[in-house]
């Protein structure tokens, strides 16, 4: 599985940015996609997942502000973020779960928030 990822850029605090991330390769083995982002240091925080299921779940600091949606047919996530605060801003890494528990990652894109 292969994910590229796209979006980010620099913004304003109250501002809204769209990530987008899509998929390639072995696309049936995928369960869940969603985003990770890393702000300093080895740690990376679950921003917002979607499963096969329709279950989706979202890190209570943007819970209300950004929104995940999955297009099964275009193989692509996006994560519409609103409301942006200077906090969030980090790298946002896509990911892709398989059913087999293997894990895949877009390359880094970086979300810059200012005051």
């Amino acid at each position: 599985v292969q994910l590229q990822a796209s979006g980010g850029g620099s913004v304003q605090a109250g501002g809204s940015l769209t990530l987008s991330c899509t998929a390639s390769g072995s696309i049936a083995t995928i369960n869940d996609m969603g985003w990770y982002r890393q702000v300093r240091g080895p740690g990376r925080e679950l921003v917002a997942v979607t499963f096969s299921s329709g279950r989706i779940n979202y890190a209570d600091s943007v819970k209300g502000r950004f929104t995940i949606s999955r297009d099964n047919a275009k193989q692509r996530i996006s994560l519409q973020m609103d409301r942006l605060k200077v906090e969030d801003t980090a790298y946002y890494y896509c990911y892709a779960g398989a059913y087999s528990g293997e894990y895949y990652w877009g390359q880094g894109t970086l979300v810059t928030v200012s005051s």
